[in-house]
């Protein structure tokens, strides 16, 4: 099948791109069927918060980074549809933050483990545990997501997800780690259950992470602390809320719907 040329004039080329790179990972056999789903669902919220990164979604990101960089054992979760929108990204901000990251699935196959963790090297992930890890199960949580490694998740201290499952959130969170998630929903149970909820795209949250760790990481350890101490996730959730509300009662205005 000949590959899609998107004229960059294309007033929506950049979610195109987005799209085709998922595309991209479904014909890899990196992302299934039903992740061509959810990332239409999150393509949705996108739309209606103006394809942009809000300031409640800067401030979350920031606070990751801060984790990232002070957490004794920080670890990035990837599944299919992150690792196909933002695998070399994923890469730098392991590097800039010195975090593992941890391939873990849902629609779990070894064979898929295994070509998302070879995508991944391919894009130059280095800190990526492959499917020869040491499993432990996370317990309470049947579902193939419960199926972490050691050396990862398992011994985390501080976790970061994107697209995830809100049951393996709060699993993960009974766990006694710090959770950061990004989820364009906010209405979601991931996204009212994370400690930390970045209501952004993944990988414009991703690029805006590797920005915020080369100025960050060059901080003292205390003043991470205090951008840590300082945020506060409900009211960033309440803030994502304002802004859904008010961009929909601006078009109902304006009759546009």
């Amino acid at each position: 099948m000949k590959e899609l040329e998107i004229p960059k004039s294309h007033p929506r080329y950049r979610s195109l791109i987005i799209r085709e790179k998922v595309v991209d990972g479904f014909r890899r056999g990196i992302v299934v069927p039903e992740g061509l789903i959810a990332h239409g669902r999150g393509e949705a919220f996108d739309y209606i918060l103006g394809e942009k990164s809000w300031d409640f979604a800067i401030e979350a990101e920031k606070a990751t980074v801060a984790w990232l960089l002070t957490a004794s054992k920080p670890v990035i979760s990837v599944n299919g549809n992150y690792a196909a929108l933002a695998a070399r990204e994923i890469g730098e901000l392991a590097r800039l933050t010195g975090a593992i990251v941890e391939v873990n699935l849902f629609y779990r196959t070894e064979d898929r483990v295994a070509r998302i963790v070879d995508f991944l090297k391919q894009n130059g992930v280095d800190s990526v545990l492959d499917a020869d890890c040491e499993k432990e199960r996370i317990s309470g949580l049947e579902s193939p997501r419960g199926i972490v490694c050691r050396d990862g998740i398992w011994s985390a201290d501080f976790v970061l997800l994107a697209m995830e499952d809100g049951d393996r959130t709060e699993a993960i969170k009974r766990m006694g780690k710090i959770v950061s998630a990004i989820d364009l929903n906010p209405f979601s149970r991931t996204a009212q259950t994370a400690d930390i909820t970045i209501v952004d795209e993944a990988l414009r949250a991703t690029n805006n992470m590797i920005k915020m760790a080369k100025t960050l990481g060059k901080m003292s350890k205390e003043e991470l602390e205090n951008i840590k101490k300082n945020y506060d996730n409900v009211e960033a959730l309440k803030a994502s809320f304002r802004v859904i509300f008010s961009r929909l009662n601006e078009a109902s205005r304006k009759g546009l719907i």
